[in-house]
């Protein structure tokens, strides 16, 4: 099975499971109170809990940083989600 190469690090931080940062975000595409929707270099993220809350989005950095009660963390390919429309801030600064 041949390996994909990616353009930038990507790196996942997990704080006693109540803190996380993530680098090599590409997008948001989602994230309420019990699950955030992340598109990294590495794939989709699925961050699910409880109380959960995004506290810095610098996508020019490719950085997100959340808390909240983290339950499971999973990955899985871009191609396994249908993306309709624009991703979450193109459609928050329309």
């Amino acid at each position: 099975m041949e390996e994909k190469q990616y353009s930038k690090a990507h790196k996942l931080l997990l704080n006693n499971r109540r803190t996380g940062t993530v680098s090599g975000v590409t997008d948001v595409i989602s994230f309420d109170i019990a699950e955030i929707l992340l598109e990294t270099e590495q794939g989709m993220l699925t961050i699910k809990g409880s109380d959960l809350h995004v506290n810095r989005i610098a996508l020019d950095k490719g950085e997100v940083d959340f808390e909240g009660r983290i339950d499971q963390m999973a990955y899985s390919e871009v191609t396994d989600f249908q993306r309709t429309g624009a991703s979450l801030l193109g459609r928050l600064f329309k």
